[in-house]
Parts: C-alpha cells; sequence; structure tokens
C-alpha cells in the first residue's frame, strides 16, 4: 500500500524537529449539498527547519513518538515576510 502525501500550512514550529501541520480539504455536505472545509492537524517530523506559514508536503512513516507519524518531504512555498 503506498504511504499517503499530504499537503498544508505549518501552524507551530516551537518543538525541536516537529513541525504541527495544517491540512484542510473541502467536503460536500451528504444532505444539503453545501462544500464545507474541514481541516485536520498533523504531528510531523522536520529536519529542514520549516517556519509558521510555510506549505508543505507531508508523507506517512513509521511511528518516531507518541504523536508524530509523518515527516516533512518538502517545502513547497515559504511563508511571506513581513512588510512593515
Amino acid at each position: 500500500m503506498p504511504k499517503r502525501i499530504l499537503q498544508g500550512t505549518v501552524v507551530s514550529d516551537k518543538c525541536a524537529k516537529t513541525v504541527t501541520v495544517k491540512v484542510e480539504r473541502k467536503i460536500k455536505h451528504p444532505m444539503y449539498g453545501k462544500i464545507m472545509r474541514r481541516s485536520k492537524k498533523y504531528a510531523a517530523h522536520d529536519e529542514t527547519g520549516c517556519k509558521i506559514g510555510d506549505v508543505v508536503r507531508i508523507i506517512e512513516s513509521a511511528p518516531i513518538s507518541k504523536t508524530k507519524r509523518w515527516a516533512v518531504v518538502e517545502k513547497v512555498s515559504s511563508a511571506a515576510s513581513d512588510v512593515a
């Protein structure tokens, strides 16, 4: 069975070598037909040093810790820098 690959946004990078990635998907309500957004957060192992706001791809992996079962494969785009 192939490993799943998901794309999402980094919402937390406070832990060492761990980022929290929020993955959003759109589903259609079974009765009313309205398109709704559903999201889920995954703890992913990160060796590259991603920052909050980066869009990354994560892949399933063997359990790394109690909550980490995903690893960052690549950074799709960087967070927009602050223009102040």
